[in-house]
């Protein structure tokens, strides 16, 4: 079972360590290494949010999330984004762009922290919106119940998690964005940029949101339809019809996680800067840690991690808060890459534990009240 979901990210590690070594020698990869562990830390918290959308879909649909998603998530996000990101804030085009990260890495890498606050706003919204929606929510499971519960009776407000949204966003502008980076000595105020790229990722939350939501009622309706007519098939003898809106609830959904999985890559890609500034090893290391964290998404759903460890998604979007609480900081102040992965991993260990002594807590009761039903049916005897 370990073999079957992890075998393609043992065999990319080999490839991309191999291919490392070819290009740089040893040093090039200890830096892949290192940053293969960087992207599953800082993405683990994307693991589980993701297992919790894809233990909804087919096993056709998480196999072509684990093919043709990784292809996009590796050499979408982890490739192409840097590239994209050097061609629109230097207004070069893709081929200059490329050769500028080849030839001249010392200015690329000036010209992607120029792109920085652009980027760290919209992903930093994009995820807030995600952390805002899950605990304005009211839920049966409550982790930090003390928190969660008046929470969830103020989500009962109309549209609260855009506003609070909307005003983080404007805070954020007024403080961190003004003179956020300085650049040939000038202080430069990036307010505008901050506030039209956080906008950006609000609506690009609302939008893939939205169509993920629609569908996801669509394939319930459907769902509750073909077992109306499995029933009426039953009864009648007769060949009930074929579905076909799930299959598009499945692609909307799967356009949904490719969105969130590349909102959750931003953080990586720029920390990556922080260790080199050469595009192949950062391709090669982001690229290993995303088929890691892509495998064990789907390690998650098969193995019903979830549903066994209850607070494990709490954990992961109170991550999701916390790192785009950190992305709008770093808009102005430098926030070192070790602390950026630790609050994901500390947070969703800590749920983990919660979890365990809930089961165990649950365990404790039912081995009780066994007990006692026993000594009552041997006192009645």
């Amino acid at each position: 079972m370990l073999l079957k979901t992890f075998g393609w990210s043992f065999a990319v590690t080999a490839l991309g360590l191999v291919a490392a070594v070819l290009y740089g020698g040893w040093a090039a990869l200890g830096l892949v290494a290192i940053l293969s562990v960087l992207e599953i830390s800082l993405s683990f918290d994307n693991a589980v949010v993701n297992a919790g959308i894809l233990k909804k879909m087919s096993a056709f649909w998480q196999k072509i999330f684990l093919t043709v998603g990784i292809l996009i998530a590796v050499f979408g996000m982890r490739l192409v984004f840097p590239v994209v990101i050097v061609a629109l804030s230097a207004q070069l085009g893709p081929i200059e762009a490329v050769d500028l990260a080849l030839t001249d890495k010392d200015q690329y890498q000036q010209l992607v922290t120029d792109a920085h606050p652009a980027i760290a706003a919209f992903g930093g919204m994009f995820l807030l919106m995600i952390f805002l929606d899950f605990i304005f929510e009211d839920r049966d499971i409550k982790w930090l119940g003390w928190l969660e519960r008046p929470l969830a009776k103020l989500g009962k407000v109309d549209m609260l998690s855009v506003c609070i949204a909307l005003i983080v966003l404007l805070i954020s502008a007024m403080t961190f964005a003004t003179h956020a980076h300085q650049h040939g000595g000038t202080h430069v105020d990036k307010a505008e940029t901050v506030l039209l790229s956080g906008i950006g990722g609000l609506i690009t939350y609302m939008i893939v949101g939205g169509l993920s939501g629609y569908f996801e009622d669509k394939l319930e309706e459907e769902e509750e339809r073909e077992h109306e007519q499995e029933e009426e098939a039953a009864r009648s003898g007769k060949p009930r019809s074929a579905v076909v809106v799930a299959g598009k609830a499945a692609f909307f959904m799967f356009l949904y996680l490719e969105v969130l999985d590349a909102s959750f890559s931003f953080d990586g890609v720029i920390g990556a800067f922080a260790i080199t500034n050469d595009i192949v090893l950062m391709a090669l290391g982001l690229g290993i840690g995303a088929m890691y964290v892509r495998s064990l998404t789907v390690y998650l759903v098969r193995e019903g991690t979830l549903d066994d460890y209850v607070y494990l998604e709490h954990g992961a979007h109170y991550a999701i808060g916390a790192l785009a609480m950190i992305l709008l900081v770093t808009i102005r102040y430098e926030i070192n890459e070790f602390i950026t992965g630790s609050v994901g991993v500390i947070l969703i260990a800590w749920s983990f534990w919660s979890s365990v002594r809930r089961n165990k807590a649950l365990a404790a009761a039912e081995g009780k009240a066994g007990s006692d039903e026993k000594t009552e049916v041997s006192s009645g005897v």
